[in-house]
């Protein structure tokens, strides 16, 4: 599948702002299953300057300056990307849970994939001990690695609620978990804390996931999201597998991958500072659009 997107992010703010500093993560990466043909950013104002560069996880990151003043500032990234993954493994044929715990600390490689840099607390990530006996219900001894992690991915879709409303990128996890409601973020990084509690290697991917319009429903423009989900090391033979807790989905080629880290921390599309007084507000349109298939 070969998809256009368009992600459009739009400040406006109070007052006038003359200075704006910003680092962005909205390029998407080539990856196993998925091969960027273009992708480029338009900054209005015009930014004055622009640097991008590649960090050590393999995320493109670009950082520009814009010194025009401005009370709105728009961020447009598009991209052309075809993605086609492989069907997910077997659960059970991949390593038992407690094997894989034990080669993720004996894995001769610090290379940005090792699963070493995924293994422990993380900003976003605490270990927090209530998460980690939640999560063991689901690791029985001997269960094979993805098997558990399939139905841990399953039983959060289950227990907890998608809620906008129930939190913000400040709420701390075990506010999450008390809860038992949240976003995508959320609900990732619930999982990844509950999987390094048990000493499994777990990342964190941002992205984009498709949205299928209901059957004689009109698709709406910037209705599409940006999306997280967990990626999971199991073993050398099987790798990383991609799990989305909020969907209990398998990662297929409906996701669309910008950015790999430990948490949110390492992949937030957008931050930086501004030079200003007032408030801000900030719109968000999303389009994934497959080019080769049904709108």
């Amino acid at each position: 599948m070969i998809y256009e997107i368009r992600h459009v992010s739009t400040y406006r703010y109070a007052a006038t702002v003359p200075f704006a500093r910003c680092t962005l993560r909205l390029l998407p990466r080539d990856d196993p299953g998925q091969r960027v043909f273009t992708s480029g950013l338009d900054i209005a104002p015009a930014s004055t300057q622009r640097s991008r560069r590649t960090d050590f996880f393999g995320n493109h990151v670009t950082s520009l300056t814009v010194e025009t003043p401005h009370r709105e500032l728009k961020i447009t990234a598009r991209s052309r990307v075809e993605v086609d993954r492989e069907a997910p493994p077997h659960g059970a044929l991949t390593p038992r849970w407690e094997q894989t715990r034990r080669d993720s600390v004996q894995a001769p490689s610090l290379a940005p994939t090792a699963p070493a840099h995924f293994l422990f607390p993380s900003r976003y990530t605490p270990l927090i001990d209530e998460i980690t006996e939640y999560t063991r219900q689901s690791f029985a001894p001997g269960r094979p690695v993805l098997e558990g992690a399939a139905e841990l991915m399953g039983r959060i879709r289950a227990d907890f609620k998608y809620d906008p409303k129930a939190t913000d990128i400040s709420t701390p996890l075990r506010e999450v978990f008390a809860r038992r409601g949240g976003v995508c973020q959320d609900f990732a990084h619930l999982m990844i804390a509950g999987l390094r509690g048990l000493g499994l290697p777990a990342a964190y991917v941002s992205g984009y996931i498709r949205t299928i319009p209901p059957p004689g429903t009109k698709r709406l423009e910037g209705a599409d999201a940006s999306h997280a989900w967990v990626s999971v090391w199991c073993g050398a033979e099987f790798g990383w597998r991609d799990l989305d807790p909020t969907n209990n989905l398998h990662v297929g080629n409906d996701h669309i991958m910008l950015a790999v880290g430990r948490d949110y921390a390492d992949v937030s599309p957008i931050d930086g500072v501004i030079v200003g007084s007032g408030g801000q507000k900030l719109t968000v349109s999303v389009d994934v659009l497959p080019i080769n298939g049904p709108v």
